[in-house]
């Protein structure tokens, strides 16, 4: 694009990171449909929120009713999909938050594209491994049985491939008890630095 010039703000990332005493990255949660990303997600920010950590969620129906109306969910679509919400997820890391991105996501290229978006210890890839029979025996809104029935194509896991990340930084059992799965990444988190309060 042409005549376009960044501007550089007076106040920076890491004076907004400091005013809420954290370290700002993405947790992105990746797994099929029905494997507990988005259930994770929303018990970890409660965690998070009663600490006194700034947070938000972004969830991939939530997105896909707003900002992302317009994309149907073609391979190009769902591409300009991850686009958009790597963007924004860049701009709330930008403004010191730790984002909750709850999102299939099935493409490793497109997983690649966010974290290349930030800087690498600012994306946290979260694979929440839940065995695609698991998956469809929960079912919440019912999408791998019209899946099967041919009403949804390009499906993940079904009639479109999932492609599992091969080096994530947590590799969670979506089997596991939610709350035992909030530990892991609540320790992760304090561990590496991104939040400092005490949890227990």
């Amino acid at each position: 694009m042409t005549n376009l010039t960044p501007h550089q703000t007076t106040i920076t990332k890491a004076n907004r990171a400091l005013l809420k005493n954290q370290n700002p990255c993405i947790l992105w949660l990746t797994g099929l449909s029905g494997s507990g990303k988005s259930s994770l997600a929303n018990a970890l920010e409660q965690k998070l929120f009663k600490l006194g950590v700034h947070t938000y969620l972004l969830d991939g129906d939530n997105v896909r009713l707003g900002l992302n109306s317009d994309l149907s969910f073609d391979e190009n679509s769902r591409r300009e999909n991850m686009r958009r919400v790597g963007e924004v997820c860049k701009l709330f890391v930008d403004s010191g938050l730790i984002v909750l991105s709850a999102f299939i996501a099935p493409f490793a290229s497109d997983r690649a594209f966010v974290r290349s978006l930030v800087e690498s210890y600012e994306f946290v890839e979260i694979f929440v491994d839940t065995p695609l029979e698991v998956c469809e025996q929960r079912d919440p809104k019912g999408l791998y049985a019209k899946a099967r029935s041919g009403v949804i194509a390009n499906f993940s896991g079904i009639t479109s491939p999932y492609e599992i990340p091969r080096n994530p930084e947590l590799h969670l059992n979506g089997c596991a008890p939610l709350e035992s799965n909030v530990e892991s990444l609540l320790t992760y988190l304090t561990q590496q630095g991104y939040i400092y309060a005490t949890y227990h």
